[in-house]
């Protein structure tokens, strides 16, 4: 028997996070069923990815928008014990399908929520992938150029793993007491932390070379690193999506590339994404941040450590002092205490509380 047989999870997850999160919980012998949306997960498109993602798992169809696909969702939410979803904070609960609506039936339910920024924070309703969680966590170096889609995608795969930690930690304190727990993990989140537990991490460094490099682009026009006037850098996470296009088009007065559908994108990757670059290089990074962050578009500085750690969204989630975990049943403690060396000789384990 392998260490999870019998585990049943619910998994509403797309792209990567969610839905490595679930393999590796699949993998030791959960039975995961993967509900997708009607035509299927956006990441079908992409079927080499897709299917490195989704060994190990039953699909089904369900439009949540249908009250009779939603209430078989619900079915079989009350049957499981693990239920976990990738949507935008607030986007499960308009659905019906949110924490409180299914631990009400199923007050076993481990629900984890797995994002960008977390469901609460002041980035928490910020739209973003891999690149903007590392450099809003201080996790790309200050030399950084866009990453090429072969490049390992740090956030995404640090965060599942670390979901997948929490959900199997919540499931050994379920099973002890009957009650579940609501796990927020966001992706940022995970790598901040990782960046406060490094010393020369928290240093200010320089911002860069005097004279830029020439821009590298990205994989598809829009998913990068770009230089700004003042010598800093900003990240920028449109991939298929044609709202996050259009709004990072609209920002930079590229009105005419903005209805440019997704395919013919890829066919464009050099020439868009040399304009995307070319308007973000005559703005300073405060304005270029400015002006994008308005247009709703998926956008986020180049930080060091120093300026990770004085960020107000970090500080707010308790990032730094409880890590990157966050659940509302049993919450993780709070730092501690460095043990002096051999402090406790002639001790044993702790008693439990009655």
């Amino acid at each position: 028997m392998a260490p999870l047989d019998g585990l049943r999870v619910l998994d509403l997850t797309m792209w990567r996070p969610g839905p490595y999160t679930t393999q590796l919980l699949a993998q030791l012998g959960a039975d995961v069923i993967k509900v997708e949306p009607p035509g299927g997960e956006p990441m079908r498109m992409f079927q080499g990815h897709f299917d490195l993602l989704n060994r190990r798992k039953r699909s089904i169809v369900l439009d949540l928008k249908s009250g009779e696909d939603r209430e078989r969702c619900l079915a079989l939410a009350r049957d499981a014990e693990v239920f976990v979803e990738g949507f935008r904070p607030g986007v499960a609960d308009r659905l019906g399908v949110g924490d409180a609506e299914l631990r009400a039936r199923n007050p076993r339910l481990v629900y984890c929520s797995i994002s960008g920024y977390g469901a609460d924070g002041p980035l928490a309703q910020v739209p973003g992938h891999d690149v903007n969680y590392r450099a809003y966590a201080a996790t790309l170096p200050p030399d950084a150029v866009s990453p090429s889609l072969e490049e390992l995608p740090v956030a995404d795969m640090a965060a599942a793993t670390m979901a997948a930690f929490a959900i199997t930690a919540a499931c050994l304190k379920a099973r002890a007491t009957g009650e579940g727990d609501r796990i927020d993990l966001g992706m940022a989140d995970v790598l901040a932390h990782w960046t406060s537990t490094v010393p020369e991490a928290t240093r200010p460094r320089p911002a860069g070379p005097a004279a830029p490099a020439p821009h590298v682009p990205g994989p598809v026009p829009g998913y990068g690193v770009y230089a700004t006037r003042d010598g800093l850098k900003i990240t920028l996470g449109v991939v298929s999506e044609e709202r996050l296009w259009a709004a990072t088009c609209r920002a930079l007065g590229l009105d005419g590339a903005a209805g440019v559908p997704f395919a013919e994108r890829l066919g464009r990757v050099a020439e868009l994404d040399a304009r995307v670059a070319a308007a973000i290089a005559r703005l300073t990074r405060d304005e270029a941040m400015e002006r994008l962050s308005a247009a709703g578009a998926p956008v986020a500085p180049l930080l060091t450590g120093a300026e990770m750690l004085d960020l107000d969204h970090f500080r707010a989630r308790g990032v730094l002092d409880a890590g990157p975990v966050r659940t509302s049943a049993h919450p993780p403690l709070p730092g501690g205490p460095v043990a002096g060396l051999d402090e406790h000789r002639g001790e044993g384990w702790r008693r439990l509380a009655d």
